[in-house]
């Protein structure tokens, strides 16, 4: 007899998010009382509803063969290409950014629903390829990752477009690319990243005058360094291959490359991203110098969480959001709101809570006998693992503002519907985990 599929549920992972919803209801609630004791807004009111949608939709993934997900991956991705399109042209602009569609006060975030596509679009992918030459797998992967990631950033969406970027080195690292290569990658987005912000760095943080960041400031010079870089490369190449034959010459191509695409990068990221976007990756090194302007929100966000101290102030008695010194207090700083209400014992709950999900989205990858279902589980724990760390370190001050909400916590439909379509998934994976038909 056929095991009913309901007896497979991973009812640990489905109890853990069902308490991190609602105590984001809580804290969405209290997040709109104002320092009188008025409620004065109602968006707890929506994301109930948000919430009650998500469990449908959890319900509906998890009750759907995550299987029939590969034939019509495909199609999903063209069409999350148009709207991506779409939006970039005639989206709302939200926070500075053209990402979202909607009509009057309802309106869906695309690059959120597209993460649940690009995951199952990029594992039938790997899924179908893995006999393919690895090099060329990485390369696709690299396309498949690339096209959407900079339609979100030319919204531009910098925090949504990071969260791409761990989905597709979770995903390609467990379709065993060589780790060389996924290195090649990873280094590529970190000299961007290092490029793009140290000049912005020097000025509003540093201010010296360093030899290499009046390089990277001024065209030509920069120009002459991506040159020898790119000669450095070719000659180490040369010599490696038709001379010595030495390993290290391999490495100095290897990080010489790194450097001359990074520095390429980091010219096309300086025109895309706004100014206020890069000093907002950089600020959380010392918000003293712009306290008033890109440093309030961690300033407020640390000044929040260290008044909460062991257990809090306890539920509604927090003062920071109530005063409203809190920016985006609902969404980007709600663990925030959480820590200073409910101290350092009430952080640590939720933490231990992601915890258990992770853990157990890593035992589904474990026990699943199907590739489609373990990629599409590593993307979605990749997902989870950026969202968490990025979010609790933005607002504890030790990581970048990146706009990045915290899963099943913070306001916001388009990102509780994926976050619950996730986990829905996770759950079809886990209920069909012995099932080869």
């Amino acid at each position: 007899m056929k095991k009913n599929i309901l007896e497979s549920f991973d009812l640990i992972i489905l109890l853990c998010v069902i308490v991190l919803v609602s105590t984001g209801i809580a804290f969405i609630y209290s997040s709109g009382v104002n320092s009188d004791g008025i409620l004065v807004t109602n968006e707890y009111v929506k994301q109930i509803v948000w919430a009650g949608i998500g469990m449908v939709f959890l319900a509906f993934f998890a009750l759907t063969d995550y299987r029939k997900c590969e034939r019509i991956s495909g199609w999903l991705f063209v069409v999350l290409l148009l709207v991506l399109v779409y939006t970039r042209l005639f989206g709302r602009y939200v926070n500075g950014a053209k990402s979202w569609l909607g009509i009057g006060d309802f309106g869906v975030q695309p690059s959120e629903f597209g993460k649940i596509i690009f995951i199952l679009f990029l594992a039938k992918y790997l899924n179908g390829s893995a006999n393919e030459n690895p090099l060329k797998r990485l390369i696709i992967s690299a396309v498949i990752f690339a096209v959407p990631t900079l339609l979100i950033l030319a919204q531009p969406d910098l925090g949504t477009a990071t969260v791409y970027i761990p989905i597709f080195f979770f995903m390609c690292f467990m379709a065993e690319i060589p780790l060389t290569y996924l290195m090649f990658l990873f280094g590529i987005c970190a000299s961007t990243v290092f490029f793009t912000i140290l000049p912005v760095w020097n000025e509003y943080i540093a201010h010296n005058s360093v030899v290499l960041i009046t390089t990277l400031s001024d065209f030509k010079l920069k120009m002459i360094l991506i040159l020898a870089a790119a000669a450095i490369c070719a000659i180490s190449i040369v010599v490696r291959y038709y001379f010595y034959g030495r390993k290290y010459y391999f490495w100095i191509a290897y990080v010489s490359a790194i450097i001359f695409i990074g520095l390429i990068c980091s010219s096309g990221a300086g025109k895309v991203l706004k100014d206020y976007q890069i000093r907002r990756l950089i600020v959380f090194m010392d918000p003293s110098v712009d306290p008033l302007g890109s440093g309030w929100n961690i300033i407020q966000s640390k000044i929040a969480i260290g008044a909460g101290g062991a257990f809090g102030r306890s539920f509604l008695h927090g003062t920071q959001s109530h005063y409203r010194f809190l920016p985006q207090q609902s969404t980007d700083f709600i663990f925030s709101i959480l820590s200073e209400e409910m101290g350092f014992a009430g952080g640590a709950v939720v933490f231990v809570l992601y915890m258990i999900i992770m853990w157990r989205t890593i035992v589904i990858i474990k026990n699943t006998s199907n590739k489609f279902g373990m990629y599409i589980a590593s993307g979605i724990l990749g997902m989870f693992v950026i969202h968490f760390f990025i979010n609790v370190g933005m607002v504890m001050g030790i990581m970048p503002i990146t706009g990045i909400p915290l899963l099943f916590l913070s306001y916001g439909g388009s990102s509780l519907l994926t976050a619950m379509s996730c986990i829905g998934l996770l759950m079809s994976i886990n209920s069909r985990k012995f099932d080869f038909t």
